[in-house]
């Protein structure tokens, strides 16, 4: 029997995108300029319509100032993480 892993949570790792923007009061634009990543990119993740690239997330982070962990630690809301005690 084959146990796979629990599906990632996506819908709060664009929450966390959208809540950071939103803490800093920035505007696409704004996090775009940031970022070197479009405007049209950064909609299309807020709004859960891609999921954007290892690369996306690192310029993401580095805007915002937060470890590339912190922003990947949401995938794992709703089930104990690997290595977890949960």
């Amino acid at each position: 029997m084959t146990i796979l892993p629990p599906e990632p949570n996506l819908d709060a790792l664009r929450l966390k995108l959208a809540c950071l923007r939103g803490e800093r009061g920035w505007s696409y634009d704004e996090l775009a300029k940031r970022t070197g990543l479009s405007r049209r990119t950064l909609i299309e993740i807020e709004q859960g319509r891609t999921i954007g690239t290892l690369a996306t997330w690192h310029a993401l982070g580095h805007a915002f100032d937060v470890p590339l962990g912190g922003l990947f630690a949401t995938l794992c809301e709703g089930h104990a993480p690997p290595g977890g005690a949960g």
